[in-house]
């Protein structure tokens, strides 16, 4: 008798050393999430939102990895290369086809998590922007996004009695009844520079007209006659801004301070907008030509590759979690108003309602995120989205392009056909 209770007592020890025991389904999982929210309150929001997860799910524990903007892409390649990936990561839509073509994304675990949430869960057009290249798949969960356009001064159009511009002509003619140089005053704020600014502006012209830098069969289309009134037009309307290279900082402090009355720019000029006091003053537009084409960038929580199951699992349980209503809402509310819900639930939470930055902006969040279903990028051909398109951005080609034309005067015809022929080398390589 004694001898079997030893034996048993053995095989219990030995079950609780080994870490295959059925017995064991408790076993502890430990994730690492990474973010770009390295500011102390936002970082204080997402803790918050893993004590909930944790305390839904015990058996999970989540470490956040906060990285700033800047180092972000290349701790990304130094942790891959080192094999200790996060599990989930935040990322662009743009970076995400980076981590794709490198292998970096667990799609299935991405497809789950997103068939869990359900495709109608989302905004028209949001899903379409995070479709893998073949069109089977997703590169992350969209969380937020931000989108860009024409903003403009209420007060100034009324007074020289000009309507809000509708369309190219229209924003052109406006630009140029309210430019006077002389006096230090521009039409509009235009981006100029050799910048990634520059591309996402010029984008949404070139996508209004029916221009893409690739076509449906993956070649460069650079050198159409679509392009090409496009950045004549772009040109056209430089002609009305501020002279030199006009980046981030330029147009926004030029739109800011009254320099220019009309500016190209993200959501994220709406939290300088709120704190001069007067944000029904500011109205937002996107002028269209043969389609409607908004610049939108979207934020994901991607899930990814090489992990062990356990973690995977973990992985998908967690970004399910960020998903539902007032979570997702929470996330979205760390920037009201710059950020925009993608997840449709958002804005029917307290969190959203009772948000004073929200309430303060009257329509407008409601406008804005009614552009989200024509938001259009370079790269996006119908339900296939490039990943070379991120080695043009990276190239700087486009937004070289445009600033040649605009600043440098540089002949439109010549600057299109050595930018075609630098993409095609360019896209010859990989």
């Amino acid at each position: 008798m004694l001898k079997t209770k030893i034996m048993l007592l053995s095989a219990l020890v030995s079950c609780a050393l080994i870490s295959g025991c059925k017995e064991d389904k408790s076993a502890h999982v430990s994730i690492e999430f990474m973010h770009s929210s390295v500011e102390q309150e936002r970082q204080a929001v997402i803790s918050k939102l893993i004590a909930r997860f944790e305390k839904e799910n015990p058996e999970i524990s989540v470490k956040q990895v906060p990285v700033e903007e800047d180092a972000y892409n290349t701790k990304v390649i130094t942790l891959a290369r080192s094999g200790s990936l996060p599990e989930v990561i935040e990322t662009s839509h743009d970076y995400a086809k980076v981590m794709d073509k490198e292998a970096l994304i667990d799609r299935d675990a991405v497809t789950r998590v997103i068939h869990s949430v359900g495709e109608t869960a989302f905004y028209d057009g949001v899903l379409r922007i995070v479709r893998t290249e073949d069109g089977r798949s997703w590169t992350g969960v969209p969380v937020s996004a931000w989108i860009g356009g024409i903003w403009y001064r209420k007060d100034v159009l009324a007074k020289a009695n000009l309507e809000e511009p509708k369309n190219w002509q229209q924003l052109l003619t406006v630009a140029q009844k309210l430019n006077d140089p002389g006096n230090k005053k521009y039409g509009i704020a235009l981006p100029t520079a050799e910048s990634v600014l520059t591309e996402q502006s010029f984008s949404q012209f070139a996508l209004s007209n029916q221009a893409n830098v690739f076509d449906a069969q993956g070649k460069i289309t650079l050198n159409t006659a679509e392009m090409t009134q496009a950045l004549e037009y772009y040109r056209s309307l430089a002609e009305n801004t501020m002279p030199g290279s006009n980046d981030i900082m330029e147009v926004k402090d030029a739109f800011m301070n009254g320099t220019a009355p009309m500016a190209i720019y993200s959501t994220y000029i709406l939290p300088a907008v709120i704190k001069e006091g007067n944000p029904q003053n500011v109205g937002f537009v996107v002028p269209t030509e043969k389609n409607a084409a908004v610049y939108g960038m979207l934020t994901s929580l991607t899930i990814t590759a090489g992990q062990k199951s356990e973690e995977t699992e973990a992985a998908e349980k967690f970004v399910t979690f960020m998903e539902q209503a007032d979570n997702i809402a929470d996330w979205v509310m760390m920037s009201p108003g710059a950020a925009l819900p993608v997840n449709k639930a958002v804005v029917e939470t307290a969190t959203w309602k009772d948000n004073a930055v929200i309430k303060a902006l009257g329509t407008l969040p409601d406008q804005l995120i009614a552009e989200l279903p024509h938001i259009q990028v370079f790269g996006a051909v119908g339900d296939k989205n490039f990943t070379r398109m991120g080695d043009v951005t990276g190239s700087g080609v486009v937004s070289t392009m445009v600033h040649n034309v605009t600043v440098g005067k540089a002949d439109l015809s010549a600057t299109i056909k050595t930018s075609q022929k630098k993409l095609d080398d360019l896209i010859a390589q990989h």
